[in-house]
């Protein structure tokens, strides 16, 4: 777990390690830091903040471009914090033109995340599975990720470039658009909600070798594969975006009707965590320590 003091991983560094390997690397999707300490407590290399959970979670509203770039990236900060995984964040359509992509990429490697993917959605962009999105043109995106490579201090940090635009000009377009893309710079590209088996084979194949991103998105409009196959077509990284934040809403719902019906959580807190052992989790003994240490237990 990641320690209050200690020294930071070179999250970018990592992350690139990870993504040059031959097995896909899978990330879980988190909207906070809990989340994120349950991820690496899991086992797995890498964590997801996702943009639809983060708006979720933040003000309880759909992914509709309804939050700003400081308060990703204030929820991107946090998560990082709280891991010794590298941390890959959404950031959206990066908030603006170049000019505002150069911003971005310096926020979020401030703070700490090791890779970011942006989009070429219209703004205000739309969650990548939902209805009525609309993309800017081809060469606005292009100079948003010469902007997003020039940007970036270290050079690791690692740029990912994803097209919107299999929903609004078709899959050849949306493959020629991340040719432009990579030939711009970015280091792995997510060609988003392909809508057929047809359309993810094709994808793999015209990109093969390059980083691929492939979003599982739960309930989406791209069909589920499992991980054999997507390892066959060379998938290097698996985003599981919202599995954790639905997990949560149900969870939550049962408990919440259960002390509804009863009055109290008596019948059910026995299924859940002990209280010392969720304060154990979440670092309180390595506060104490530290606390005793300097003086301030």
């Amino acid at each position: 777990m990641a320690k209050l003091i200690g020294e930071d991983v070179d999250g970018p560094a990592r992350l690139r390690e990870l993504l040059s390997r031959g097995e896909p690397v899978v990330a879980p999707g988190v909207y906070d830091a809990l989340g994120a300490r349950l991820v690496e407590e899991a086992g797995f290399g890498v964590v997801y903040m996702t943009g639809f959970g983060t708006t979720a979670s933040l003000i309880g509203r759909p992914d509709v471009g309804l939050l700003t770039m400081s308060e990703m990236v204030g929820n991107a900060r946090r998560i990082d914090s709280a891991v010794e995984l590298p941390v890959i964040a959404d950031a959206d359509t990066g908030y603006g033109n170049a000019l505002n992509v150069i911003r971005t990429v310096r926020e979020y490697e401030t703070a700490g995340v090791a890779g970011i993917h942006i989009e070429d959605q219209v703004a205000p962009k739309r969650c990548g599975h939902m209805e009525g999105k609309q993309v800017v043109p081809a060469e606005t995106m292009v100079d948003k990720v010469r902007a997003a490579v020039q940007a970036r201090r270290n050079p690791d940090f690692v740029l990912i470039a994803r097209t919107d635009a299999r929903a609004v000009e078709g899959v050849d377009a949306a493959i020629e658009r991340a040719h432009r893309y990579l030939d711009a710079g970015a280091d792995a590209l997510f060609v988003e909600a392909l809508q057929s088996d047809e359309e993810i084979e094709r994808v793999a194949a015209e990109f093969a070798g390059v980083p691929l991103v492939f979003n599982w998105a739960e309930g989406g409009k791209t069909p589920p594969k499992d991980f054999d196959r997507l390892r066959q077509l060379g998938f290097r990284l698996i985003l599981c975006p919202i599995s954790t934040l639905l997990a949560a809403t149900r969870a939550m719902r049962e408990v919440l009707a259960r002390i509804a019906a009863d009055g109290t959580p008596a019948r059910v807190v026995a299924d859940l965590p002990g209280f010392g052992e969720f304060t154990d989790f979440i670092g309180l003994p390595e506060v104490n320590e530290l606390g005793k240490q300097f003086g301030a237990g």
